[in-house]
């Protein structure tokens, strides 16, 4: 927005400041000469760094009013190689700034001795130093009241902590450094105040795997312990729990974190390098409960948008991923689930009609992702969704984009105002001013309430979420602003001169593209879903593989991922190696060569199933690949139902008939009832030993001469007996005769049908008896030449 487009029209000071300046003006004058003829006759010292530097570490209150003290600490280092004299650290009160543009100049350079610094106030509001000695640090600390800053209009002022001194090459009094910030003046209520909405988000990185344990609980398994740290007091997330409980904020929260705290607080296990796990800490388990039970009392009276599960990536689902089929049905299930969590944990009803692509860019491919699985209003940016009418002021955020879309657009400027590092207290004062200046340079633009929001970066640092509070803290305590919940500014109404032109796909910002998940990313992903489909259909218990899995695949595809490429495919990877890891606990047991004895037998594959759980709804086909030889079932295949009980093994056997001696090799597969292979299949083959019509004469013919040669001894006994009873007469013959009728074991004789009996209880099995079914065989291979009976 053009500078002058944002001018306020605001009046000058007044008198008594107009005089205070211009003898400033003149007792500077040999001073101000002095400082010319050095400049020119050293050119180069000017562009060197302020020999001394100066931190402006806190400035209270951020906003004040007529009857406030200001109080401003810092500190101020000598970076010189000589020692500076005479030192002290002044205030300065420079200019009204009339743009937003003038307090971004400001803000990208608060260390220029050459801007418009403003007047030092002098007197006592100074703070003296005999000596400032090269690379020691002398904090300041001066307190002034208010009505001594002769500040005017209302609106934002340049204000600053200036250090003054002499060094033996300089030996008179000049300026050595300064930090400029910001002091924004509205002492009573605005006659119209903005309504401001600040997003407040919780979210977080990916913790949870899709590993899950095999009892009755599924203890689910965390990548490392890290959540545990940022939930933990004094953490990033305790902290922003605890800042924004206090603050009037809506709430922005990715449903993952409730699940993977909520999770954490009941109980989990830790993966280790080397695959096992650890059982996660008591400590933590108890750190996790503390910091849900403060959420849900800081979130019980205020407004919460619950984004997709797992904050999926909006921008590349729409530049990538639909291009790759059932990509969008990801984002769908993610938006469906996340209602559920969070009402499940924190026992609110969130809003699920916010839709916040990464930094609020966004182009036609994005909306229309965005807006795919329900969401009707967008968060976006005014970095990305640019006025083009050149308006002279900053217009309210919501604004109809078509469809019956509503684009929300955060203000740029205040939003991106806590980036970068604020681990110093001069940063973090310089972000603080920055924020209220621009929000007060807003309401100040027009007299018209308008909607204001602020939505900062997804993850704020401890130090940065510090800074945001402070400055909302000020704002909400301020006279020129009011709170308004998010689905309020969405539906206030929108201005109708604001721009509505979605920016085209080209304009989409190059670094954020590069950030994005690639194709293979979403193809690894359609891989995955597709291993999930085949294996939950056998499952008694679809939910404890199709949720865990589920969410997972939504991790998979997380905004969180940017910038971390190689551990986003490290996750998806361990994520589909554990789900074919879990399908291999049902599969075939291997069988080697298979013995065949006679024209037909039955045949024993062995199914295992190593999971907690029953599987059913599969069949096992055996199949002949030359059915003119064996046949299964009379048929080239034949299959029959499967269904066995967690931790156990079931035997399916399968009829076979031979034609033709040989060998016939054999193919077993498991199929799904839609007809989809499963697991790997196992060949083993069938060696037919049928008894031929020869082999059978050949033993006919020999039992044939056995009997032959039976009978003939036998009835040469007899005889041998007749003529010996005749010799020994006929009462002794008659004697034995009765003793042993009908016993002709007394004699040594049998009948033939006993000796054929005897024979056959004696001699060894012939292959062609009857045998029992084979039992149900180990999870072992089967042993070298098997042999199965008909």
């Amino acid at each position: 927005m053009a500078d002058a487009a944002e001018f306020q029209g605001h009046s000058a000071s007044p008198a008594r400041r107009r005089l205070r300046r211009a003898g400033a003006l003149l007792a500077g004058a040999p001073l101000l000469a002095g400082l010319l003829q050095l400049t020119a006759a050293e050119p180069a010292e000017a562009a060197q760094t302020d020999p001394v530097s100066v931190a402006l570490d806190s400035l209270t209150p951020n906003a004040p009013t007529e009857d406030d003290t200001l109080t401003v600490t810092g500190t101020v280092i000598n970076n010189g190689k000589q020692t500076v004299t005479g030192a002290h650290v002044g205030l300065r009160v420079g200019p009204l700034l009339n743009t937003r543009s003038a307090v971004d100049a400001i803000a990208q350079h608060p260390n220029d001795v050459r801007g418009g610094t403003g007047e030092e106030l002098g007197g006592k509001y100074t703070q003296k130093f005999a000596k400032l000695v090269p690379g020691v640090a002398e904090h300041f600390s001066i307190s002034v009241p208010v009505d001594e800053l002769d500040l005017g209009k209302n609106g934002v002022y340049s204000f600053g902590a200036s250090v003054s001194g002499k060094t033996s090459a300089q030996p008179w009094d000049q300026m050595l450094g300064i930090q400029r910030t910001f002091l924004p003046w509205q002492p009573s209520e605005a006659d119209s105040t903005s309504r401001t909405t600040v997003l407040w988000p919780l979210l977080s990185s990916v913790h949870m795997t899709a590993r899950t344990g095999a009892g009755e609980r599924q203890t689910p398994v965390f990548q490392d312990d890290e959540l545990a740290k940022e939930i933990a007091p004094g953490g990033r997330l305790a902290q922003m729990m605890e800042l924004g409980k206090d603050l009037d904020v809506t709430w922005v929260i990715d449903p993952d974190l409730l699940a993977a705290v909520d999770a954490m607080a009941n109980s989990y296990r830790v993966q280790r390098p080397d695959g096992g796990t650890d059982a996660g800490s008591r400590e933590n388990q108890a750190v996790a409960k503390q910091w849900l039970a403060g959420l849900q009392k800081a979130v019980a009276d205020k407004e919460v948008v619950a984004l997709p599960f797992a904050d999926p990536d909006l921008a590349s689902l729409a530049h990538t991923g639909t291009s790759v089929t059932g990509s969008l049905s990801h984002l769908k299930d993610a938006t469906d689930v996340a209602a559920l969590t969070v009402k499940t944990v924190l026992h609110v009803t969130p809003s699920t009609d916010f839709a916040w692509p990464v930094e609020g860019a966004v182009d036609p491919s994005i909306i229309k992702v965005a807006t795919s699985a329900g969401a009707d209003q967008v968060i976006t940016r005014s970095d990305s969704l640019r006025e083009t009418a050149g308006l002279s002021y900053t217009p309210s955020a919501a604004r109809p984009i078509g469809g019956g879309t509503t684009a929300v657009v955060a203000d740029a400027r205040m939003s991106t105002a806590f980036e970068g590092d604020l681990t110093k207290a001069d940063s973090s004062t310089l972000a603080v001013q920055q924020f209220l200046a621009q929000s007060l340079e807003i309401n100040a633009q027009k007299d018209e309430q308008r909607s204001v929001v602020f939505a900062p970066q997804r993850t704020p640092t401890a130090s940065q979420a510090q800074a945001m509070a402070a400055a909302v803290k000020a704002l909400q305590d301020g006279n020129w602003s009011q709170p308004e919940n998010l689905t309020d500014a969405a539906r206030a109404k929108p201005d109708p001169d604001a721009t509505t032109r979605i920016p085209s796909t080209s304009a989409y910002p190059s670094s954020l593209r590069r950030q994005e998940l690639p194709r293979s990313a979403f193809e690894q992903i359609a891989d995955t879903q597709d291993k999930l489909d085949n294996f939950q259909v056998i499952l008694d218990d679809q939910s404890r593989v199709v949720t865990p899995f589920g969410r997972a695949i939504n991790r998979g595809m997380s905004t969180s991922w940017r910038g971390q490429a190689t551990k986003a495919d490290d996750f998806r990877a361990g994520v589909e190696s554990w789900l074919d890891s879990l399908g291999e606990q049902v599969k075939l047991i291997d069988k080697s060569e298979t013995k065949l004895s006679g024209r037909s037998a039955t045949i024993p594959v062995t199914v295992q199933n190593n999971l907690v759980q029953p599987v059913g709804h599969l069949y096992l086909r055996l199949s002949s690949t030359q059915p003119t030889r064996l046949k299964i079932g009379g048929k080239a295949y034949d299959e029959q139902p499967v269904e066995v009980s967690g931790g156990h093994s079931q035997s399916v056997k399968f009829t076979t008939s031979a034609n033709a001696n040989g060998r016939a090799t054999v193919l077993a597969q498991l199929y799904t009832e839609d007809g989809q292979e499963y697991g790997d299949p196992v060949t083993f083959d069938v060696k037919v030993t049928e008894v031929t019509p020869t082999v059978m004469l050949v033993i006919g013919g020999g039992v044939l001469l056995l009997v032959l040669a039976g009978f003939r001894m036998y009835t040469q006994r007899k005889r041998a007996a007749a003529r010996q009873a005749e010799e020994e007469g006929p009462g002794e013959a008659e004697t034995e005769s009765g003793e042993d009728a009908g016993n002709p074991e007394a004699s040594g004789d049998r009948l033939p049908e006993e000796q054929g009996s005897a024979a056959g209880t004696a001699g060894p099995e012939q292959a062609g008896d009857p045998a029992p079914d084979t039992a149900p065989e180990s999870a072992d291979p089967s042993g070298t030449g098997e042999r199965v009976d008909r």
